[in-house]
């Protein structure tokens, strides 16, 4: 995984990919208003490999997972219990500047910058809903294709299911498929694409340990590896007589 530094957060005023939005209604006779954010729909597979027997995940650095770990370690300012002398002011020092070669983010930070692993996520193949001239399943199988390196047809993709996320912020729409591959399929090593600045590991997880790495707290997954695992667990594994290690 590349080493992450010159961390700096900028307030973001535009961006392709998020709007920030307030919305004002009326519900039962009561005005009230909400904040949200406009983002495109997204497709994810579950992509299970029959010569092999296992998943093929994707893991990566997610910047948003970073930022979260790197403030929820951030220690209080310890309070002094020495009151202020009378006709002291009682107005806060002002914040130190950032050292020479130290970002902003770095600055305001009482606890050093994690390492970079504090950022990476295991997840399914997935991609954003943002070409309106491709169904969801041509979608979802280019994401299989540049992510994970397999060539599966459109027609060979079964729907899950879909479902809304992120319903108090932007309430997307997320469709879910799955793909069997098999090392016949496998054209390229995928990656991801490097001209949109994907850095993309390929993961291999074993059927017979599927379930103990769904429940492994210690191992950052979204909740689509999670649930996916559960669907083939009560969907496929009767299927094929196989056991996920339940």
């Amino acid at each position: 995984m590349e080493e992450i530094n010159n961390v700096d957060v900028t307030p973001c005023t535009e961006s392709d990919y998020l709007k920030p939005l307030r919305v004002h209604y009326n519900q039962n006779g009561t005005k009230k208003s909400w904040d949200f954010m406009r983002t495109h729909d997204s497709v994810s597979v579950l992509i299970f490999n029959t010569s092999s027997h296992c998943f093929v995940l994707i893991k990566q650095f997610r910047p948003a997972v970073f930022m979260c770990e790197w403030e929820r370690t951030k220690t209080q300012p310890p309070q002094s219990d020495e009151k202020p002398e009378e006709g002291a002011s009682e107005a806060t020092a002002p914040a130190p500047e950032p050292q020479e070669g130290q970002s902003a983010a770095e600055g305001e930070s009482s606890s050093p910058q994690p390492p970079a692993s504090a950022g990476v996520t295991y997840e399914l193949c997935a991609g954003l809903v943002d070409k309106p001239n491709l169904s969801l399943e041509e979608i979802a199988r280019q994401e299989v294709l540049e992510e994970c390196g397999y060539d599966v047809p459109a027609s060979k993709l079964k729907r899950i299911t879909s479902y809304r996320s992120g319903v108090g912020v932007t309430g997307a729409k997320h469709t879910m498929f799955y793909a069997e591959v098999s090392d016949d399929n496998c054209v390229s090593a995928g990656g991801g694409e490097p001209r949109e600045g994907e850095l993309i590991e390929v993961v291999k997880v074993p059927l017979h340990e599927a379930m103990t790495f769904a429940y492994d707290e210690r191992i950052p997954k979204t909740m689509g590896v999670i649930f996916s695992f559960i669907w083939f667990h009560n969907n496929m594994s009767p299927k094929y007589k196989i056991s996920t290690n339940v």
